[in-house]
């Protein structure tokens, strides 16, 4: 049956338009449902087997399930292209602007006016292009954390590269996250070793702690950079993680921890990710703040006399 072959490459999904332009006629379709051998998956799509239904075919089912011009974007589309651990919730797919929209449960079916065919990867499942999925998914993320996290686990697995990443953010003009998407970017190509050194300066003023006497960058074996930033009277040393130093789900947490060790411990050298400075920053500056009481600092006493 032509259907089947049509089915063996999507993951055992048919949509109905597919399976009735293959031959298929209404009452076989419904005699295969009636004898089990087939099942229906939402209103536009069936299954041409009574098996569990992996990923790949809750995927193929909610791109055939929203119409012809539909694809996966955002997160959906990454995952396709191979990103790993990354909870994307519901599924992401986009139709032009104008196109009838079907809903389905988990499925969030969005009409966008950034629809172009050349986006599209035309081999195997519908999808955006990854570097424009990343841009999307960026820009939908519920929040500035997720934002960050996806850009830097898509650039950390190599499902694209920052570069390319970039130029699609080029076509943005106008979005209430796009400049925190630029901000991203540049520190992953790791061309903002600065801007951590000056955020500890200008957050340090803020909250009224002695500003780093020193400061010094360093680049790691693997291509990270750190910056060692000394507060020399006090005896305490931090280190600045590039954002790309380690996996981003993990790299806050684990500093966090190190400063908790090294604060109990004889010497007083302290981590700061720059993710930490955007998710965890009062958890990291009350441990710089300990760590410079522990050196003698007091607000108390003037900086001048300290």
């Amino acid at each position: 049956m032509r259907a089947l072959a049509v089915a063996d490459a999507q993951e055992g999904v048919l949509s109905l338009r597919q399976l009735y332009a293959a031959g298929v006629t209404r009452a076989q379709l419904r005699a295969e449902l009636a004898g089990g051998r087939w099942r229906r998956s939402g209103s536009q799509c069936v299954v041409v087997h009574t098996g569990p239904l992996l990923r790949g075919a809750e995927l193929w089912a909610a791109v055939l399930g929203a119409g012809p011009r539909a694809h996966l974007d955002g997160t959906a589309a990454l995952e396709v292209a191979g990103l790993r651990r990354f909870d994307s919730g519901d599924v992401r797919v986009s139709v032009p602007r104008g196109a009838r929209v079907r809903r389905a449960p988990g499925v969030a079916v969005r009409q966008t006016r950034r629809y172009d065919a050349a986006d599209v990867v035309g081999a195997g499942i519908p999808r955006s292009r990854p570097e424009v999925a990343a841009v999307r998914g960026a820009l939908w993320a519920e929040s500035d954390r997720q934002a960050t996290l996806l850009l830097t686990m898509t650039v950390q697995q190599g499902v694209t590269t920052t570069e390319r990443i970039a130029v699609e953010l080029l076509r943005i003009r106008r979005d209430r996250r796009r400049r925190l998407v630029g901000t991203v970017l540049l520190e992953l190509a790791g061309g903002a070793e600065s801007l951590g050194e000056i955020d500890v300066a200008l957050e340090c003023r803020r909250r009224g702690l002695p500003e780093p006497t020193r400061q010094a960058r360093r680049r790691a074996r693997d291509g990270s950079y750190f910056l060692d930033v000394w507060w020399e009277e006090y005896g305490l040393v931090l280190e600045i993680d590039g954002i790309h130093h380690a996996w981003a789900e993990n790299v806050v947490a684990d500093a966090i921890r190190h400063n908790a060790v090294a604060l109990s411990g004889a010497d007083t050298v302290l981590r700061l990710p720059l993710l930490g400075l955007r998710f965890a920053k009062d958890e990291f500056f009350d441990q710089i703040e300990a760590g410079l009481r522990r050196g003698g600092w007091s607000r108390d006493v003037p900086e001048a006399a300290a």
